[in-house]
Formats: C-alpha cells, sequence, structure tokens
C-alpha cells in the first residue's frame, strides 16, 4: 500500500522509487491530479470577479458494467415470472372426492337345534372348525406384499396395518364387544365419515348405514359375555392399487367367541359364537400419511342368533341350551326407499362343537 504522497494509480513507470527520489514528495503524475477533488481555477477564471482561487471537482460517475445491468434484468424477469406464476398456476389442487358411506349387511344365522355347551371353553374350541385358529391379533395375519404401479412397499405395508389395527380394535378388544368403548375404532377413520358412524351409534337403524354391529362388533352386554378372552381368528387381508391415488384392502375373517351369561360364575357352562366378517377399506394418500381409512362396505354373518330380534344395534347371541325363537324378521315393504330387505340364514349343524 502506498504511502500519503503515492499517486492514486502507483508509481510511474520508469521513475525512481524508494528514497532515491528527493523530489518526489512534490512531484505529481497525471492520474494523481485528475484524481484530486479541489482543482485550482485557471489565470483567466481568476481575472473574473468573486471567482474562487479553487474549485471543488464533482465526484468521478463509476457506471455499472454492462455485464451486471444484465444480471439484473434476469434477476427481476425470474422473481417477475416467479410471481406470476404463483398468482396464476395452470395446474390448480385437486378438489378432495366425497367420501361414499359405509355400506353394510349384518346377517343372524339361527340354530337348527339346542346351541351345545360346556363348563370348559377350551373343549368347545378343539371340538370345533377353529380348533387350528390363531388365538386374538396373531390371527390377523399380513400377507407378503410389494410395491404397486404407484405406490410404495412402505405404502402398501401401512395400507395392510391400518387395517389390521381396525380389525383389532373392532372385534377383539374386550372394551368394545361388551357394548363400551368406541372411541379406538372411531380413530381409524377418515374424518369425512365421522358423521355417519356417529349417527349410527346415536340413532341406530337396521337400514343398511346406520347399524352400529356393521362397524364393529359387540354384543348386549345385559345378555352375554366373554367366557374366555382368547378370541380365535382365521383370515385373509389383500392389497391392490384401483388407480394412481388409490389402495384397497379387502379383509375376510372368522372370528369365533366363547360366551357365557353376563353375572354366571365359573361353573356355567358356555357357548360358541362364530362372526364370518368381510371389509372392504379404501386408502387415498392422506389416509396412509393420518394412518385413517375409509370403511366402504361391511358384511357381517353372526350365530347362533334369532332372526326375530334386532342385531343391528348389539349381537344378542343365543347361549349354552337355547333354541331360535319361532318367526322371522317383520316384512319389509320392497316399494320403500328408506329400509333395507331383512335378512336371516341357518347356522350348519358342521359349525357347531361336537359336545
Amino acid at each position: 500500500m502506498g504511502g500519503p504522497g503515492d499517486p492514486p494509480e502507483g508509481t510511474p513507470e520508469g521513475a525512481p522509487g524508494g528514497g532515491e527520489d528527493e523530489y518526489r514528495s512534490v512531484v505529481f503524475d497525471e492520474s494523481f491530479v485528475r484524481a484530486a477533488r479541489l482543482q485550482e481555477s485557471s489565470a483567466r477564471e481568476r481575472m473574473s470577479d468573486h471567482a474562487p482561487a479553487v474549485r471543488r471537482r464533482p465526484p468521478l460517475r463509476r457506471g455499472l458494467s454492462r455485464q451486471a445491468i444484465i444480471l439484473v434484468l434476469l434477476i427481476a424477469v425470474a422473481f417477475g415470472t416467479a410471481i406470476y406464476m404463483g398468482v396464476r398456476h395452470p395446474y390448480q389442487k385437486p378438489v378432495a372426492q366425497p367420501t361414499e358411506p359405509l355400506r353394510m349387511t349384518v346377517i343372524p344365522l339361527s340354530p337348527q337345534s339346542d346351541v351345545p355347551g360346556a363348563v370348559d371353553p377350551e373343549k368347545l374350541f378343539e371340538s370345533s372348525p377353529a380348533a387350528q385358529f390363531r388365538v386374538g391379533a396373531d390371527g390377523v395375519t399380513l400377507p407378503a406384499f410389494r410395491r404397486t404401479a404407484h405406490f410404495s412397499d412402505s405404502q402398501v405395508g401401512t395400507a395392510l396395518t391400518t387395517a389390521k389395527d381396525y380389525l383389532v380394535k373392532s372385534a377383539l378388544d374386550p372394551d368394545v364387544l361388551t357394548g363400551g368403548a368406541v372411541r379406538s375404532v372411531r380413530v381409524l377413520l377418515n374424518p369425512r365419515q365421522l358423521d355417519q358412524f356417529d349417527q349410527s351409534f346415536d340413532h341406530p337403524a337396521p337400514d343398511g348405514r346406520h347399524a352400529p354391529t356393521g362397524w364393529l362388533i359387540r354384543f348386549d352386554p345385559t345378555r352375554a359375555e366373554l367366557a374366555d378372552h382368547k378370541i380365535r381368528v382365521q383370515g385373509t387381508l389383500e392389497a391392490t392399487e384401483t388407480d394412481s391415488d388409490t389402495l384397497e384392502v379387502t379383509a375376510d375373517h372368522t372370528l369365533v367367541y366363547a360366551l357365557k351369561p353376563t353375572g354366571s360364575d365359573d361353573r356355567a357352562k358356555a357357548s360358541l359364537f362364530t362372526v364370518r366378517r368381510e371389509l372392504q377399506f379404501r386408502f387415498d394418500r392422506d389416509d396412509l400419511r393420518m394412518h385413517q381409512t375409509q370403511l366402504m362396505a361391511a358384511s357381517v354373518q353372526a350365530g347362533p342368533l334369532s332372526c326375530s330380534e334386532d342385531a343391528a344395534n348389539h349381537l344378542r347371541p343365543l347361549l349354552a341350551g337355547q333354541t331360535a325363537k319361532s318367526g322371522g324378521p317383520a316384512g319389509t315393504d320392497p316399494y320403500a326407499t328408506d329400509g333395507a330387505t331383512a335378512l336371516c340364514g341357518s347356522l350348519a349343524q358342521s359349525a357347531q362343537p361336537k359336545v
């Protein structure tokens, strides 16, 4: 860095340096003179009246280079384009499609004779078709799965796991089975289905839309309770892609419960109650992210039940030694638009334990 007497552009070429030039402090080159902020007036100017001996020179104007100007213009154009595209984006966010209401069918299965029973529930299971079924959630097994065209391995796995969680909470939770809590099932549903779910429990009806037993399994707590908490389960889960934004899971399970009269002691005979349950779940990408599902269809066959009793709100099992009441469900007007045709089936003898 130059000293106080150095010219702004450095020592002129060819000029002696260091302390060798004894006149260096008083000799100024042309660049030094041009850089000076004060300029002495010429002799002609000083002859005029009131002319100052010196005047201040205007500052040097340093303009932007051409490259800098072009860069600024490009940034301005890019910024303006981004704002325009943000305001008038050609691709609108897709509108969420309304969720279809759950379609449900609950079919009572009436026994053809007295319901068999035994004090030891294990003997009932061992002598029934459920002898080789697994116990509880272990019976709801996940299949081998792989990615689809538009969903990853983890997304398919999430759909299957959420469906399993729904099955476990809605058919194996003792609090739910006894007609109590429903929140553990409710939180797994897409929020757009909650109105139908809540209405089903507030105002149950056998109309194919608002039967609590279409959403979950629950027994009339005044009639029956679990004689054994080891519920036997066997079935399948299958996931398929229906379009680029939707996965569907189909569940088909048979569940067998050991029941006894409510409030009875250990000497009371137990009986088996069988439920065949087919459910269809739907998942969009938000459902997968939130660990929720849309329950689209439910088909339930359950027995032993009496066809003359309503199975929409609670299942009212026939217990050991009981027989089905005569008569069937009340007739349904086929011209009415607000009711479903009543259905009832017979429980095969082969489905009962051999005791």
